[in-house]
């Protein structure tokens, strides 16, 4: 299952200038604070989350929150994703792989889920 969200960083921007530190809290976990070093960064992690929800089929909302998602990095930076044991569980998810970039005022996310019960198989006709 493939997920792909793009953000103009320019709404990051804007949702951190007025509400500050307190907006960011409304999609990330303390540890994902500290990894975001500017509003390009914050767009690419709020990107990711609503890709791993795309790929899910299900969308940011009950079946899974922006808090089941956790983003870190790897020893030499590369973006990874840790997810909540409901989560793994409930979508039977095996691996997951995340790309994260950037150009001019997008911030891009796929990710791609490997499922036991994938919903994205070929219908025969």
């Amino acid at each position: 299952m493939i997920g792909i969200d793009v953000i103009k960083t320019s709404r990051m921007n804007r949702l951190i200038k007025r509400f500050g530190e307190k907006g960011l809290h409304r999609f990330l976990s303390e540890d994902e604070m500290l990894l975001v070093k500017s509003y390009k960064t914050a767009a690419g992690f709020w990107a990711t989350k609503e890709a791993f929800s795309k790929a899910l089929g299900v969308g940011i909302g009950s079946d899974c929150s922006f808090f089941d998602i956790k983003i870190y990095k790897s020893k030499k930076g590369a973006p990874l994703l840790s997810l909540s044991k409901s989560i793994i569980e409930k979508f039977q998810i095996l691996d997951v792989s995340l790309s994260i970039t950037h150009d001019g005022e997008y911030a891009i996310s796929v990710v791609h889920i490997k499922s036991l019960s994938s919903t994205d198989k070929i219908k025969q006709f």
